[in-house]
C-alpha cells in the first residue's frame, strides 16, 4: 500500500512539474507575441473565471458533455456488439469487412453535414453524427479482442455447462477489458472534438458553439480559456473514472 500511494504522489509530482514548465513556456512565449494573437495564461485565467462566474462557461460545459456522454455511450453499446460479432463469426467479418474501410475512411465533417441535412439542425442529428463517426472505430478495436479470446478457457466453459451468461461476464468480458478500455480512452478523445465542430456547425449553445463565436470576434482568450476548460474535464474523468475502473477490470490478472 504505501508502494502505490509514493509512486502515485511520484507520478502527481512529476505530472505538475510537466505542467508547470509547459505554463512556463507559454508566458515566455506569449511575451514575444501579440496579446491578441497569443495571450498569456494571466489573462486566459481571468477569462476563464470570469466566465465561471457569470454561469456561461458551467452552462455550455454541462451541454457539450451531455452530447458527449449520449453519442459515446450509443457508439459504444453498438461499436462493441458489431466488433464481438465481427471477431468471432469469420463469415461475418468478410463481408462486413468492407463496410468498415468505408466508414473508418469517411470524413467526420462530411458525416456531419449529412445528417444535418437529412435529419435537421437537431439534437438527434448532432448525436446520431458523433456515433457514427465512432461505431467503426470501436468496432475495429473490439473485433481484434474477439479475435483474441483464449479458445481453451471457451472449451473449458462449454465443456463444464456455465451457462452463456456466466461464460460472457467471467471468461470473455475480462479477457476484452484492455481492448474495451482502449476502445474507451481513443472513443472519449475523438466522440468530444467531434461533438465540438457539431456544435460549431448546427448547435446554438455548448462549448463548440462559443469557440465559433470567439472565432468570429477573433477572441483567442475566450478560445483558449474554453478549451483549457473542457480538457480539464476529460482529464478529471480520465483520473478520477477510468483509471480506477481499470484497476477494477484488471484484478484477476497475475
Amino acid at each position: 500500500m504505501k508502494y502505490q500511494l509514493a509512486k502515485r504522489l511520484t507520478h502527481l509530482a512529476w505530472s505538475a512539474l510537466s505542467i508547470a514548465v509547459l505554463v512556463g513556456a507559454w508566458q515566455i512565449a506569449a511575451s514575444f507575441s501579440d496579446p491578441r494573437l497569443l495571450p498569456g495564461p494571466g489573462r486566459v485565467g481571468a477569462t476563464l473565471v470570469e466566465a465561471g462566474l457569470e454561469g456561461s462557461l458551467f452552462t455550455n460545459i454541462g451541454i457539450t458533455l451531455a452530447r458527449v456522454l449520449a453519442s459515446f455511450i450509443l457508439a459504444m453499446t453498438i461499436g462493441t456488439a458489431i466488433g464481438i460479432a465481427l471477431g468471432r463469426v469469420l463469415r461475418l467479418n468478410r463481408f462486413f469487412d468492407p463496410w468498415l474501410i468505408l466508414f473508418l475512411n469517411l470524413p467526420a465533417l462530411v458525416v456531419v453535414v449529412l445528417c444535418y441535412i437529412w435529419l435537421g439542425l437537431t439534437e438527434a442529428a448532432a448525436i446520431t453524427a458523433v456515433a457514427i463517426n465512432k461505431i467503426p472505430n470501436v468496432a475495429v478495436t473490439l473485433r481484434e479482442g474477439g479475435r483474441a479470446l483464449d479458445r481453451d478457457l471457451l472449451e473449458m466453459a462449454s465443456a463444464y455447462r456455465i451457462g452463456r451468461w456466466r461464460t460472457l461476464r467471467h471468461v470473455i468480458l475480462p479477457q476484452l477489458s484492455p481492448y474495451f478500455m482502449g476502445a474507451i480512452r481513443s472513443g472519449l478523445a475523438l466522440v468530444w472534438k467531434i461533438v465540438l465542430v457539431v456544435e460549431l456547425l448546427g448547435r446554438s449553445n455548448g462549448v463548440g458553439f462559443v469557440i465559433g463565436s470567439a472565432f468570429q470576434l477573433f477572441d483567442v482568450s475566450t478560445i483558449l480559456a474554453y478549451a483549457l476548460a473542457f480538457v480539464a474535464v476529460i482529464q478529471m474523468i480520465e483520473l478520477f473514472i477510468l483509471q480506477p475502473w481499470e484497476r477494477r477490470l484488471n484484478q484477476w490478472r497475475r
